[in-house]
């Protein structure tokens, strides 16, 4: 089973507003500073857009031994030797994706409710993500969680716990208590002018929590 090497952070990609150059330095310099996790989530994107980025994001995860994996796309993780897969609520469920994958890959879930997390723990996710905890312009209409919530899920089950949701390294003082293993960031760095620097004040942040 996966567990995160430390309490840290996990970036998940969003490629807007980016050039292909941007994108892949905000990456590897991310891989290069130290996150638990990367997660390719590019919802505008075709398969051949994926698959083209899967594979080199996977050659930079690798050179730095980062844990890769793919947002809901079991087959494009396949394709491109990623690490795993994360699947949200609308997307494939945990027990398939595991049985397709195999047990020695990644499968991270997305948990809103203590029933969901544990449901997601039985059918074989490694991992689930918390949120929102914050508005956050990354998903429509996001669903807030509250951060009882989340220390609720997080001692129910055994599994890595990630809070999400317009999370920054000035507003984790709300997760003090929590619990959680870690936290997942999209805009906080793939839209930083200090990629570097912000994801040291961040993984400082998630320490002291």
């Amino acid at each position: 089973m996966y567990k995160t090497r430390e309490k840290g952070v996990y970036l998940i990609t969003d490629s807007r507003g980016l050039s292909e150059k941007e994108f892949y330095e905000r990456i590897e310099t991310a891989c290069r500073e130290g996150i638990a996790l990367l997660q390719l989530r590019e919802k505008d994107s075709s398969t051949a857009e994926l698959l083209e980025r899967g594979r080199k994001i996977k050659e930079i995860a690798g050179h730095y031994s980062t844990p890769f994996v793919i947002d809901d796309r079991v087959d494009i993780a396949l394709a491109v030797g990623a690490d795993g897969v994360h699947v949200g609520a609308d997307d494939m469920p945990v027990a398939i994706a595991r049985r397709l994958l195999g047990p020695g890959k990644i499968v991270g879930a997305t948990a809103k409710t203590v029933e969901a997390a544990k449901k997601a723990e039985r059918d074989g996710a490694d991992y689930v993500g918390v949120g929102a905890i914050y508005d956050t312009t990354t998903h429509a209409n996001p669903v807030r969680t509250s951060v009882e919530t989340l220390a609720e899920i997080k001692k129910a089950v055994d599994i890595d716990v990630f809070a999400i949701g317009g999370l920054r390294a000035e507003n984790l003082d709300i997760l003090k208590g929590s619990g959680v293993d870690g936290v997942c960031v999209v805009r906080y760095l793939m839209q930083s002018e200090d990629v570097e620097g912000d994801l040291k004040r961040l993984k400082e942040a998630v320490e002291k929590i």
